[in-house]
């Protein structure tokens, strides 16, 4: 997209990772504007689905291991609005990788334009007592490698 940073994330997953979002009416305030906390969900879908590309079945995840992700902390920043019927691209980069999280920078664009960036850092916990466990190797591998080229056909990692 004209006007969009790709470079290199730090932990070398690539150049980030784009996800396209309408605009429903939902999403919108009484000023047709979208409403500010939807960009936590937009950001939220494009990070689901970056897992996804990864090979990573957050429900299989959660059986198999007991391990879930939890968003543990948030910071956005608006440019400009979004409106009804508009189509955002998100894109997610990764910008560390740690034993227990994940920290993500995330950008909405709208036709070149910067919407919004979010700082969003996601740690794995344990699902019975909600307290920090280490990511699954195998999860941490696909998350190192980051989402595959072609999302068709793509398998799920078994923790």
């Amino acid at each position: 997209m004209r006007g969009m940073n790709m470079s290199t994330s730090q932990s070398g997953t690539g150049t980030g990772f784009m996800w396209p979002i309408r605009v429903y009416y939902e999403d919108t305030d009484a000023g047709g504007i979208v409403f500010y906390a939807n960009y936590l969900k937009f950001f939220e879908r494009a990070r689901t689905e970056w897992l996804r590309a990864c090979g990573v079945d957050q429900h299989r995840l959660a059986e198999e291991t007991g391990a879930l992700f939890i968003v543990r902390s948030t910071a956005v920043d608006y440019r400009a609005p979004a409106r009804l019927d508009d189509v955002i691209t998100t894109l997610s980069r990764v910008g560390r990788i740690g034993r227990a999280s994940v920290d993500f920078a995330q950008e909405a664009w709208r036709d070149g334009a910067l919407l919004a960036t979010g700082s969003i850092r996601v740690g794995c916990v344990d699902s019975a007592t909600l307290r920090p466990t280490a990511i699954p190797p195998r999860v941490l591998d696909a998350l190192r490698r980051g989402p595959s080229k072609s999302m068709a056909g793509s398998s799920t990692v078994n923790a």
